[in-house]
This record gives C-alpha cells, structure tokens and sequence, in this order.
C-alpha cells in the first residue's frame, strides 16, 4: 500500500542546521522543500538594498507598500539542490551574510510580513508531501502538521556552526564573538516577539542536536517519518 503523505514541520532556533536537515530528509524521502527562512532573509535583503533599514529601524510604511512587489521563487541548481530567487535573481549567497542575519530577526517580527510569507506558506504546502522549516511551522503555518519536529541546539555550539560556514564561504573578517552575539540576540527577539514567536509545539518532538553527527541526526529523522507514516497507514 501507497505510504499516504504528510507535512513535515521542523522548527527550532537559528543556526541549529534546520535547513540542512530538512533539504536532506526532504531528498530522501521525496518530498518538497521549502526553506522559510530564506523567504524572510529575502525580504531583509530588499530592505536593505532599498535603503528601508536605518539602524533597528524599518520604514514599515514603505515595506508594507512594497511588498507585493516582492517576489519569492525556488529553483534547482544543477545539482538539484534548491536555491532562492528575489525578483527572478538569485540571491542564494546573499541572503546568508552575516549583514542579512544581523537585521532578519527585525524584519521578521513585523506583523503584516509574517502574515505575508505564512499565507504563501500554506499555498505551497496545501497537498502535503512537503517538509518545511522556520521558526513558527507546527504552531502557526501548519498547526495539524502530521511530523513535527523542535531543533535546538547550545548557543556556543551554535555559534561555532555559523562561524565556520562563513569562513568556509570566504568570509574572513567577522569573528566568533560577533557570531556568537548574533545568534543569541536573534533567540531573543524570536522568541519574545509579539507576532508569531518561537516556541515549541506541544506535540513537537524535540531534537537537540548539540553532540549528534549527521548521520545521527538523520537516522533520527528517517526513524522518526517511518514510524509516523506506517501509524498513518
């Protein structure tokens, strides 16, 4: 019998490798992915690009009244793996600097932004066979989520991910220590925001990922959808 498909949601705090996993799992088991979070560092780069960031201050006016216009696409690479397009640009590279991670938390905690991407959200995932990752999927964007899953992660080791991707891709200036207040200054506007705040579903099972391989991690989540999906034969 046809394994009946379900959503996936993976929440959890910022750089615990979220959208590694999903990307990983998603491949695996043949299900769409969509990286959240790449939809609201997308519209911290237009922000900044078009000058509506002064400081910790967004011009919401003119976001509000721009946002239509944003246009958020994900395409495959040639080797398959999905990349994130603003406008018809890719903006894959982009997005992942540290100049966007420091003013993503801000964007956002804005209400009609939220509102926004968890509407588009919920379009692509309205068929189900999907695995979604963010910070509010199993308790806003999709609520009766089949396979919820809350990834946590300590803040050092965190810190020390983020830092050595960035050194990885090119980046040799910013230091541990401005990685480090970065990622515990976004837990603290994520889960204190009044818009959608982070937290964890009660029915999220969670994975703290702080001293798991990835193969670890993985079996984890593979052990974790088969025992869902068979249940939900």
């Amino acid at each position: 019998m046809k394994k009946k498909k379900i959503t996936i949601a993976i929440d959890g705090y910022s750089s615990t490798g979220k959208s590694t996993m999903a990307k990983a799992l998603a491949k695996k088991i043949g299900y769409a992915y969509i990286d959240t979070g790449a939809m609201y560092r997308s519209v911290t780069l237009y922000c900044l690009d078009k000058g509506l960031i002064e400081g910790d201050t967004v011009d919401e006016t003119a976001l509000e009244a721009a946002l239509p216009k944003i246009k958020i696409t994900f395409k495959p690479n040639e080797e398959g793996r999905s990349e994130t397009y603003l406008n018809g640009k890719n903006v894959e590279k982009d997005i992942r600097s540290m100049r966007v991670s420091d003013k993503v938390s801000i964007i956002a905690a804005i209400g009609f932004v939220r509102r926004d991407m968890v509407r588009q959200q919920q379009a692509m995932g309205k068929n189900k066979g999907i695995v979604m990752d963010g910070r509010d999927i199993g308790t806003v964007v999709f609520p009766d989520a089949e396979m919820k899953v809350f990834v946590t992660a300590d803040a050092e080791v965190r810190a020390q991910r983020r830092y050595d991707e960035l050194r990885g891709k090119g980046d040799t200036t910013t230091t541990y220590e401005e990685v480090l207040h970065n990622v515990t200054e976004r837990d603290r506007i994520d889960t204190t925001r009044a818009e959608s705040p982070l937290r964890q579903a009660e029915d999220a099972l969670v994975l703290d990922n702080s001293h798991l391989t990835f193969e670890e991690q993985d079996k984890w989540l593979i052990d974790t959808f088969e025992r869902i999906t068979k249940a939900k034969k």
